[in-house]
């Protein structure tokens, strides 16, 4: 389909020069192409993963072990969506761990510039996330070039303790909501 702007209406889900690599805590959700069933399917109120999923899940892993400053906290992956929690921690209290110990740290710029991704912002996090997960998946399925996931993806910047629990809460029960007509990829 071509892109057409008077049919597709398509805008950002960020904030408009917020700054995306400064510390704070992150609820991200990102939905497979087409809501494809692609990770594993939910039994009892409880995700199975199958062979995608534990990739999924293992690559998520991975983007804190690479990066210095992100720690993760809840994330549940889903049958067609990842929904997580990524904290940006201040780059002055970070230890050294993973690739990154071999250049010392800059301060990102405040936005990122359309083709010039700036390391350690959520934008430039979940393109590599999803990059590095589209081309796994696509080496196991054949043909390669599949698209695995949607376009764009969820951010919420959480704000204060009462969110982030409601969030927290959110993605535990995540596998027990799961229904076929009330599902919602997006959550909150």
């Amino acid at each position: 389909m071509v892109y057409n702007p008077d049919i597709h209406h398509r805008h950002s889900i960020r904030i408009k020069g917020y700054d995306y690599s400064q510390s704070g805590l992150y609820f991200i959700t990102i939905c497979t192409y087409k809501r494809e069933r692609l990770f594993g399917e939910i039994k009892n109120g409880k995700m199975g993963l199958n062979k995608w999923g534990n990739l999924v899940h293992n690559e998520w892993l991975k983007t804190a072990e690479i990066r210095p400053n992100i720690e993760l906290d809840a994330f549940v992956v889903m049958p067609d969506h990842i929904h997580g929690i990524i904290h940006i921690i201040d780059n002055d209290n970070t230890h050294h761990r993973g690739t990154m110990h071999r250049a010392p740290m800059h301060r990102a710029p405040i936005r990122e510039q359309f083709g010039k991704p700036t390391s350690n912002t959520i934008p430039t996090i979940i393109r590599s996330f999803k990059s590095t997960v589209t081309k796994q998946i696509n080496v196991l399925r054949q043909p390669p070039g599949v698209p695995a996931w949607q376009r764009n993806y969820y951010v919420h910047i959480i704000r204060n303790k009462k969110s982030y629990n409601k969030i927290c809460q959110y993605i535990e029960n995540n596998p027990v909501q799961w229904s076929e007509k009330g599902r919602n990829c997006v959550g909150q």
